[in-house]
């Protein structure tokens, strides 16, 4: 008797109906206890119990895995290499206006407001945000810039963005919580650039 072997089916990964949920909760665990950097979408799917196939397929990559679990509002891994890449000479302006009409958005800025008061104040949103920034917004940025420098560079980017959306959005501290974008970006603008080119 000859044994027939169903052939195997192309498509999508099988997952149950709550398999979405299952992944973001274990995904939640897994960037918890290893951080961003120690997680990995291979190591996110076995604490699921599915086949990291299936998480590629809900969410694509670990950062919008990440996205997804912690509800950041940004996309820096998708976002700042497209800004980078644009002129050299308004790198800095495009960077920082970027980030300001974001959060002039409602829900991001409700979201992000939350992540930043949150990052401040646990043990264990801090290194993950902190993880998940580095890799995502500083790494790319400074690969995108070439030099010796870069990571530095980069890094103090980051810092100057980080305040000001602290300044601006968490402790509301004027005249920074009421300035127009516009006026925000042609004085930040430049200090960006400083660090990025100079």
């Amino acid at each position: 008797m000859t044994e027939h072997r169903t052939p195997r089916r192309r498509g999508r990964p099988r997952g149950g109906s709550d398999s979405r949920a299952r992944i973001i909760g274990a995904a939640v665990d897994d960037f918890g206890e290893k951080g961003y950097d120690g997680a990995t979408v291979r190591s996110i799917a076995a604490r699921a119990g599915v086949d990291s196939a299936l998480v590629h397929h809900y969410f694509g990559t670990k950062a919008d895995l990440f996205a997804e679990a912690v509800g950041i509002p940004l996309r820096p891994d998708v976002d700042v290499p497209r800004i980078v890449a644009g002129p050299r000479a308004e790198v800095g302006e495009r960077l920082i206006r970027y980030v300001l009409e974001s959060f002039e958005q409602p829900e991001i800025q409700r979201r992000g407001v939350m992540l930043m008061r949150t990052a401040i104040g646990s043990r264990l949103t801090t290194p993950l945000l902190a993880g998940f920034l580095s890799r995502e917004l500083v790494g790319r940025i400074a690969a995108a810039l070439g030099v010796p420098d870069a990571e530095l560079r980069a890094t103090l980017v980051a810092s100057q963005v980080a305040g000001l959306l602290l300044t601006r959005y968490v402790l509301k501290l004027s005249p920074i919580a009421t300035a127009s974008i516009d006026d925000l970006v042609a004085r930040v603008g430049p200090t960006l650039q400083r660090y990025l080119f100079a």
